[in-house]
Protein backbone atom coordinates (compact mmCIF):
# COMPACT_ATOMS: atom_id res chain seq x y z
CA UNK A 1 0.00 0.00 0.00
CA UNK A 2 1.07 3.19 -0.82
CA UNK A 3 2.45 4.91 2.93
CA UNK A 4 1.35 8.26 2.07
CA UNK A 5 -2.34 7.80 0.65
CA UNK A 6 -5.06 8.44 3.36
CA UNK A 7 -6.61 5.54 4.91
CA UNK A 8 -9.95 4.89 6.16
CA UNK A 9 -10.50 1.32 8.47
CA UNK A 10 -13.63 -0.57 8.01
CA UNK A 11 -14.61 -4.13 8.21
CA UNK A 12 -16.15 -5.84 4.27
CA UNK A 13 -17.00 -8.74 3.27
CA UNK A 14 -14.55 -10.27 1.31
CA UNK A 15 -15.63 -12.92 -2.05
CA UNK A 16 -11.70 -14.89 -1.49
CA UNK A 17 -11.27 -15.93 -5.99
CA UNK A 18 -8.47 -17.65 -7.43
CA UNK A 19 -7.09 -15.69 -10.37
CA UNK A 20 -9.88 -12.66 -9.95
CA UNK A 21 -7.90 -9.83 -9.33
CA UNK A 22 -9.82 -6.43 -10.11
CA UNK A 23 -7.93 -2.52 -10.30
CA UNK A 24 -9.60 0.40 -8.76
CA UNK A 25 -11.57 1.67 -11.54
CA UNK A 26 -11.90 -1.27 -13.77
CA UNK A 27 -15.50 -3.43 -13.73
CA UNK A 28 -15.48 -7.06 -13.24
CA UNK A 29 -18.36 -9.82 -13.97
CA UNK A 30 -19.10 -12.04 -11.57
CA UNK A 31 -21.77 -14.96 -11.53
CA UNK A 32 -22.65 -16.05 -8.22
CA UNK A 33 -23.82 -19.58 -7.28
CA UNK A 34 -22.75 -20.89 -4.02
CA UNK A 35 -24.89 -20.28 -1.27
CA UNK A 36 -22.38 -18.91 1.33
CA UNK A 37 -21.91 -15.77 -1.65
CA UNK A 38 -25.09 -15.69 -2.43
CA UNK A 39 -25.73 -14.76 1.31
CA UNK A 40 -23.16 -12.42 1.07
CA UNK A 41 -24.47 -11.00 -1.67
CA UNK A 42 -27.93 -10.11 -0.33
CA UNK A 43 -26.07 -8.59 2.96
CA UNK A 44 -23.70 -5.98 1.05
CA UNK A 45 -26.83 -5.12 -1.17
CA UNK A 46 -28.29 -3.99 2.01
CA UNK A 47 -25.47 -2.61 3.65
CA UNK A 48 -23.09 -0.76 1.36
CA UNK A 49 -23.12 -2.63 -2.18
CA UNK A 50 -19.48 -3.39 -1.67
CA UNK A 51 -16.96 -6.69 -1.81
CA UNK A 52 -13.79 -6.94 -1.33
CA UNK A 53 -11.89 -9.48 -4.23
CA UNK A 54 -8.99 -10.58 -2.72
CA UNK A 55 -7.10 -14.00 -3.92
CA UNK A 56 -6.21 -16.58 -1.40
CA UNK A 57 -2.79 -17.97 -0.87
CA UNK A 58 -1.07 -20.95 -0.64
CA UNK A 59 1.42 -21.06 1.91
CA UNK A 60 4.29 -23.45 2.02
CA UNK A 61 3.04 -26.78 4.05
CA UNK A 62 -0.91 -24.83 4.25
CA UNK A 63 -1.50 -26.73 1.14
CA UNK A 64 -5.00 -27.81 2.62
CA UNK A 65 -5.57 -24.65 5.53
CA UNK A 66 -9.36 -24.12 5.41
CA UNK A 67 -9.81 -21.44 5.00
CA UNK A 68 -7.25 -20.71 3.03
CA UNK A 69 -5.03 -17.82 3.93
CA UNK A 70 -5.07 -14.50 2.30
CA UNK A 71 -2.65 -12.56 0.22
CA UNK A 72 -2.52 -8.93 2.52
CA UNK A 73 -3.68 -6.79 -0.32
CA UNK A 74 -7.39 -6.57 -2.57
CA UNK A 75 -9.40 -4.35 -4.03
CA UNK A 76 -12.90 -3.17 -2.56
CA UNK A 77 -15.25 -3.23 -5.49
CA UNK A 78 -18.74 -1.83 -5.63
CA UNK A 79 -21.64 -3.40 -7.12
CA UNK A 80 -23.14 -1.12 -10.27
CA UNK A 81 -25.08 -3.80 -12.16
CA UNK A 82 -26.85 -6.96 -10.36
CA UNK A 83 -29.08 -9.76 -12.12
CA UNK A 84 -30.81 -11.88 -9.43
CA UNK A 85 -31.73 -15.13 -11.23
CA UNK A 86 -33.04 -18.62 -10.11
CA UNK A 87 -32.14 -20.61 -7.22
CA UNK A 88 -30.31 -17.94 -5.43
CA UNK A 89 -27.60 -16.54 -7.87
CA UNK A 90 -26.87 -13.34 -8.92
CA UNK A 91 -24.93 -11.98 -11.94
CA UNK A 92 -22.61 -9.04 -10.88
CA UNK A 93 -20.84 -6.71 -12.14
CA UNK A 94 -18.47 -4.85 -10.01
CA UNK A 95 -16.96 -1.43 -10.01
CA UNK A 96 -13.06 -1.33 -9.06
CA UNK A 97 -13.10 1.35 -6.12
CA UNK A 98 -9.81 1.02 -3.84
CA UNK A 99 -7.05 -0.92 -2.80
CA UNK A 100 -6.88 -2.19 0.60
CA UNK A 101 -4.88 -3.84 3.47
CA UNK A 102 -6.06 -6.88 5.61
CA UNK A 103 -5.45 -5.65 9.10
CA UNK A 104 -7.23 -8.79 10.64
CA UNK A 105 -9.73 -11.24 9.76
CA UNK A 106 -13.21 -10.92 11.58
CA UNK A 107 -14.71 -13.86 13.71
CA UNK A 108 -18.61 -13.83 12.12
CA UNK A 109 -21.10 -15.79 12.20
CA UNK A 110 -21.93 -15.23 8.70
CA UNK A 111 -21.13 -18.16 6.13
CA UNK A 112 -18.82 -15.79 4.36
CA UNK A 113 -15.47 -14.23 6.06
CA UNK A 114 -15.06 -10.12 6.67
CA UNK A 115 -12.30 -8.53 7.25
CA UNK A 116 -11.23 -5.58 8.60
CA UNK A 117 -9.36 -3.59 6.56
CA UNK A 118 -7.06 -0.25 5.50
CA UNK A 119 -8.77 1.20 2.46
CA UNK A 120 -7.03 3.93 0.29
CA UNK A 121 -9.33 6.69 -0.34
CA UNK A 122 -6.34 8.45 -2.31
CA UNK A 123 -8.12 8.67 -6.08
CA UNK A 124 -5.74 6.86 -8.44
CA UNK A 125 -7.28 9.41 -11.16
CA UNK A 126 -4.84 11.88 -10.26
CA UNK A 127 -1.90 9.74 -11.06
CA UNK A 128 -0.43 10.82 -13.89
CA UNK A 129 2.68 9.35 -16.01
CA UNK A 130 5.61 11.38 -17.35
CA UNK A 131 5.22 11.57 -21.38
CA UNK A 132 8.14 9.34 -21.68
CA UNK A 133 6.50 6.94 -19.57
CA UNK A 134 3.38 7.09 -21.34
CA UNK A 135 5.06 6.28 -24.54
CA UNK A 136 7.02 3.69 -23.52
CA UNK A 137 3.93 1.75 -21.65
CA UNK A 138 1.66 2.28 -25.47
CA UNK A 139 4.29 1.38 -27.39
CA UNK A 140 5.23 -1.66 -25.51
CA UNK A 141 1.34 -2.53 -25.36
CA UNK A 142 0.94 -2.34 -29.45
CA UNK A 143 3.65 -4.94 -29.56
CA UNK A 144 2.15 -7.10 -27.00
CA UNK A 145 -1.08 -7.15 -28.97
CA UNK A 146 -0.04 -7.74 -32.06
CA UNK A 147 2.22 -10.87 -30.89
CA UNK A 148 -0.60 -11.90 -28.98
CA UNK A 149 -3.18 -11.20 -32.10
CA UNK A 150 -5.31 -8.68 -30.78
CA UNK A 151 -7.72 -6.56 -32.49
CA UNK A 152 -7.07 -3.21 -30.04
CA UNK A 153 -8.89 0.47 -30.66
CA UNK A 154 -5.67 2.15 -30.22
CA UNK A 155 -7.53 5.78 -30.77
CA UNK A 156 -9.84 4.93 -27.88
CA UNK A 157 -6.87 3.93 -25.89
CA UNK A 158 -4.87 7.28 -26.52
CA UNK A 159 -7.89 9.09 -24.61
CA UNK A 160 -7.48 7.09 -21.21
CA UNK A 161 -6.06 8.81 -18.13
CA UNK A 162 -2.62 7.10 -16.94
CA UNK A 163 -4.36 5.44 -14.32
CA UNK A 164 -7.15 3.28 -16.41
CA UNK A 165 -4.81 2.55 -18.82
CA UNK A 166 -2.35 1.14 -16.66
CA UNK A 167 -4.70 -0.42 -14.57
CA UNK A 168 -6.54 -1.49 -17.73
CA UNK A 169 -3.94 -3.92 -18.82
CA UNK A 170 -2.96 -5.13 -15.97
CA UNK A 171 -6.41 -6.44 -15.41
CA UNK A 172 -7.38 -7.72 -18.93
CA UNK A 173 -3.69 -9.28 -20.24
CA UNK A 174 -3.07 -12.58 -19.93
CA UNK A 175 -1.01 -12.89 -17.27
CA UNK A 176 -1.11 -15.70 -14.37
CA UNK A 177 -2.54 -14.55 -11.40
CA UNK A 178 0.45 -14.07 -9.26
CA UNK A 179 1.47 -11.28 -11.96
CA UNK A 180 -1.52 -9.96 -11.62
CA UNK A 181 -1.00 -9.56 -7.60
CA UNK A 182 1.96 -8.31 -7.75
CA UNK A 183 0.80 -5.54 -9.93
CA UNK A 184 -1.72 -5.04 -7.73
CA UNK A 185 0.34 -4.45 -5.07
CA UNK A 186 2.71 -1.65 -7.00
CA UNK A 187 2.24 1.32 -6.36
CA UNK A 188 2.52 4.60 -7.10
CA UNK A 189 1.28 4.19 -10.63
CA UNK A 190 4.76 4.55 -12.13
CA UNK A 191 5.76 1.91 -10.25
CA UNK A 192 2.84 0.04 -11.77
CA UNK A 193 3.66 1.05 -15.26
CA UNK A 194 6.75 -0.07 -15.11
CA UNK A 195 6.17 -3.94 -13.93
CA UNK A 196 3.29 -3.63 -16.64
CA UNK A 197 5.86 -3.44 -19.21
CA UNK A 198 8.19 -5.45 -17.92
CA UNK A 199 5.33 -8.01 -17.51
CA UNK A 200 4.23 -7.63 -21.09
CA UNK A 201 8.04 -8.07 -22.42
CA UNK A 202 8.11 -11.06 -20.35
CA UNK A 203 4.75 -12.60 -21.18
CA UNK A 204 4.77 -11.96 -24.88
CA UNK A 205 7.83 -14.26 -25.28
CA UNK A 206 5.89 -16.65 -25.01
CA UNK A 207 2.68 -18.02 -27.78
CA UNK A 208 0.53 -20.96 -27.04
CA UNK A 209 -0.83 -22.45 -23.86
CA UNK A 210 2.10 -24.90 -24.27
CA UNK A 211 4.50 -22.16 -23.62
CA UNK A 212 2.90 -19.98 -21.67
CA UNK A 213 4.94 -18.46 -19.42
CA UNK A 214 4.11 -18.17 -15.47
CA UNK A 215 5.28 -16.26 -12.47
CA UNK A 216 3.73 -19.24 -10.32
Amino acid sequence: MNADAPLTVQRIAIFPLPGAVLFPGLHLPLHIFEPRYSAMVQEVLARDRQIGMIQPRQLPGEEHREPPALYDIGCVGRIIDVEALDEGRFNLVLEGVARFRVRRELDVTTPFRQVEAEIEIEAEDDAVLSSIERASLEREAKRFAARQGYVVDWDSVGQLDDATLVNGIAQVAPFDAAAKQALLEATPIDARAELVVQMMQFFGRFDGDDGRATLQ
